[in-house]
């Protein structure tokens, strides 16, 4: 999943590199995100079975009405004995949302519906597909992902990139040196020339300011659709995430603290934010 995604996605790519030259390699992944249509088993299920089946354990559900979407985050079984880093650290929690397609208009509805006929059982082999970075429905046509392109950004992106990593996310406050205060870190991707999402400012903080996010502005990439026709879409991004300390645990000297001091899970408000970040309102704002 993170080699497709590194292959189509030059900014995480860079950005990973940056960071493991400056900190040394101590980058942990916070969470891991993927984006589904909810309808027909082709939602969070899809995916979600995977990862349980390896202990994941679902945690808690985050609406977004004004989206029309909803999402599930699992948490790891235990990280004891992981020493690595990247793919190779401490495991990441996984963040799978979905589209409410009966939400959608009729035109829109009837489009994903075409390609989700398509698929077969594609929706068993979500993860397969993921790996490989290939779709389970057919090719879409232009015509399709503009329309659905005007109603919602989420389902045109999910049509085009399947079950692809939508993102990952560095867990700064695991890093070592002083970009693991994400404000420093937010300065350094900046200073490197990278865009970060604007939308309800750079950094996105909970209402108990104990979780603070950041992410950059998606990459894009040509794809020639099923009629011929080559336009530009939107890929990936990265994401970074700072949990602070538990009021309770506020005063523990930094050696001593562990992942389960922090902040866990996420935020509605924070996280309707970061879905931007594929938005056409961002990425034009990146070229201008």
């Amino acid at each position: 999943m993170e080699k497709v995604y590194l292959s189509r996605n030059p900014t995480a790519k860079t950005i990973l590199e940056l960071v493991r030259s400056y900190d040394g390699d101590h980058i942990c992944y916070d969470h891991l995100a993927f984006r589904t249509f909810g309808v027909n088993g082709y939602g969070i299920n899809s995916l979600a079975e995977f990862f349980t089946d390896f202990g994941y354990l679902p945690r808690e559900e985050l609406r977004f009405p004004a989206k029309k979407l909803r999402a599930i985050w699992f948490s790891p079984p235990t990280n004891d004995g992981f020493t690595g880093t990247g793919i190779y650290g401490p495991l990441p929690r996984i963040f799978i949302s979905e589209l409410l397609v009966d939400e959608l208009t009729a035109q829109s509805q009837e489009i994903i519906h075409k390609y989700i006929k398509t698929s077969g059982k594609g929706n068993k082999y979500a993860a397969l597909a993921s790996i490989s970075g290939e779709l389970t429905w057919e090719k879409p046509i232009y015509s399709d992902f503009q329309v659905l392109s005007r109603e919602s950004e989420y389902a045109a992106w999910t049509l085009v990139n399947g079950y692809a990593l939508n993102h990952a996310t560095i867990a700064t406050h695991r890093l070592e040196s002083d970009i693991r205060s994400i404000n420093t870190f937010n300065k350094f991707v900046e200073d490197n020339g990278f865009k970060l999402n604007s939308e309800g400012g750079t950094l996105k903080v909970s209402p108990d300011g104990l979780l603070q996010q950041s992410s950059t502005v998606a990459d894009s990439s040509l794809f020639t659709f099923a009629d011929g026709i080559t336009e530009s879409i939107p890929r990936s991004y990265i994401e970074f995430a700072e949990r602070l300390l538990l009021p309770q645990f506020k005063d523990m000297k930094d050696e001593e603290v562990k992942e389960h001091h922090r902040r866990d899970g996420f935020e509605v408000g924070n996280a309707d934010k970061i879905f931007e970040s594929t938005s056409k309102d961002q990425l034009t704002r990146r070229s201008a």
